[in-house]
């Protein structure tokens, strides 16, 4: 669980719900059920018209990245496995590793592993990785232009509300029972507008962006370590080269391998992004 997602949200909406109560008002004054319709309505059925069903289906799936961590465990964690690899591939052989390839739950790795054990030549296996990299990352960038665009018509649509039930006080003008409802529809229309684009949809496509970057980043790290585990790099090489995919201060807190080793400590790789 990706705690910052939820505690955003729930501070977010929270606070308002909150300062609404403190200036006097009740929760029923924007509890409008007619404005939700509009508003929650008109932005996803804009939404759905906007885009095919793929992307859509791609945008739930970024979207569930948004609010849980990936399990792959981190660039760490590949230095790690891949320079264990290493050291079984110089002792077994490289077609050794297919059966590490069977293990693997990321299915990136999985397939990387296996097209090396097959001895696919390292141009072609890079370039065959490159372009799984760049379906993944055009995928996630798909899902977080969904949630960018529904924030983008939110407030439009909300305002659209809002027009609605001025519209609706201004043909009951002679029946003062009738104006509350109309006004209350018109500026909670435009509150539900404004709060659903600033404070769901637009946050979650920039995390979606975000953890997208951040993934393609973790995957850059696993070609690279495989293909210094086809060129027969030296298990301490790579580790070196590795260690470039970390920030300033994680490279300042990493324990060389060797050392790890010493301490008796192994951290498994594999398992697939969330």
């Amino acid at each position: 669980m990706d705690l910052t997602s939820v505690i955003g949200l729930v501070l977010g909406i929270g606070a308002i719900l909150v300062g609404n109560v403190l200036e006097g008002s009740h929760m029923s004054a924007i509890a409008v059920p007619t404005a939700a319709l509009i508003v929650f309505g008109g932005t996803i059925g804009a939404t759905v018209l906007g885009f095919p069903g793929s992307v859509l289906k791609a945008a739930i799936g970024a979207a569930k990245g948004a609010f849980f961590n990936d399990r792959q465990g981190g660039i760490e964690t590949v230095i790690e496995k891949t320079v264990q690899l290493a050291y079984k591939a110089r002792r077994e052989g490289i077609i050794a590793l297919e059966e590490d390839a069977q293990k693997a739950e990321d299915p990136f790795l999985k397939k990387a592993l296996t097209l090396l054990s097959d001895g696919m030549d390292s141009k072609h296996l890079e370039e065959t990785m490159e372009i799984e990299m760049a379906n993944m990352e055009a995928s996630r960038e798909a899902g977080a232009k969904v949630f960018e665009y529904g924030g983008g018509i939110a407030p439009t649509i909300g305002i659209l509300g809002a027009v609605l039930g001025l519209i609706h006080v201004m043909q009951n003008l002679t029946d003062p029972s009738k104006l509350g409802g109309g006004i209350a529809v018109a500026f909670v229309a435009t509150v539900y507008g404004v709060g659903i684009a600033n404070l769901v949809f637009i946050p979650i496509g920039t995390k979606i962006k975000l953890k997208a970057k951040l993934a393609m980043v973790y995957y850059h790290a696993v070609l690279e370590g495989i293909l210094s585990l086809q060129n027969g790099d030296n298990p301490r090489m790579i580790e070196e080269k590795l260690k470039g995919f970390l920030s300033q201060k994680e490279k300042d807190a990493y324990v060389p391998q060797d050392q790890k080793a010493k301490g008796g400590g192994a951290v498994a790789m594999g398992k697939k992004p969330a």
